[in-house]
C-alpha cells in the first residue's frame, strides 16, 4: 500500500497517517524473504508444474499426492493455501443440482413482508424454505415451514422430486394442524 502511494504523497506522510514508523518501512524493502516466503515461492512453481501436466484437473489432494511421489516434502494444507492464494482449482467430480429454473415470463408475487422476517407473537409469519441432500438411493428434497418467532420448524415434507406440491405439502400439513404447538408430526 505504502509502495502505491509513495509517488504521490512520499513514504513519510502515508506511514504518518497509518501510525508506522518509516523505519520500519524501509527496514522490511532491505529485508531478505523469509524462509517461508522463498520455499512458497520454490514450491508454487512445482505446483503449477504439477498442475499444469494433469491438465488442470488436480485438486491439492492429488497435487499433494503427486509431490510426495516425486519426494519433495510438503504438507497438504500448504499446497492447499498456495493453490488458494494463486487461484488454482481442481475439476470438482459428481453432478450439480439445479433446484430452480425460473420462468422469466411468470409474473412475481408480491413481498408482503418488505423483507422483515419478525413476528411479535407465534404463529403470526410462516417462513418456507427448500433444501435438498444427496443419498445413496439419489435425492431428497425437503420442505420446511419455520415460525418467524420461534424459529422453530413448525412443518416439514420429505420428497424425491422438486415440484410445487413439495412446500404447498409442508404448509397444508402445518395448516391442519396448526392446534399443535410441538411440530411433530402425527402419526398417520
Amino acid at each position: 500500500m505504502i509502495d502505491h502511494l509513495r509517488g504521490r504523497f512520499g513514504v513519510e506522510p502515508v506511514c504518518r497517517v497509518l501510525n508506522l514508523c518509516p523505519g520500519t518501512y524501509y527496514g522490511r524493502k532491505r529485508r531478505p524473504p523469509s524462509a517461508r516466503a522463498q520455499r512458497d515461492a520454490v514450491l508454487i512453481e512445482q505446483i503449477k508444474e504439477v498442475h499444469q501436466a494433469n491438465y488442470g484437473v488436480y485438486g491439492s489432494r492429488r497435487v499433494h499426492r503427486q509431490l510426495r511421489r516425486q519426494g519433495v516434502p510438503v504438507a497438504r494444507c500448504t499446497v492447499e493455501r498456495l493453490m488458494r492464494e494463486h487461484g488454482l482449482e481442481g475439476v470438482r467430480r459428481g453432478s450439480h443440482r439445479r433446484t430452480t429454473t425460473p420462468d422469466e415470463t411468470a409474473p412475481r408475487p408480491p413481498d408482503l413482508v418488505n423483507r422483515r422476517f419478525v413476528a411479535d407473537r407465534p404463529d403470526r409469519l410462516w417462513l418456507a424454505d427448500i433444501t435438498y441432500v444427496r443419498t445413496w438411493e439419489g435425492w431428497v428434497y425437503v420442505a420446511f415451514v419455520l415460525d418467524a418467532f420461534s424459529r422453530r420448524i413448525v412443518g416439514w415434507q420429505l420428497a424425491d422430486h422438486l415440484r410445487t406440491d413439495l412446500p404447498l405439502d409442508a404448509w397444508r400439513w402445518r395448516c391442519g394442524n396448526a392446534a399443535e404447538t410441538d411440530g411433530r408430526r402425527p402419526a398417520a
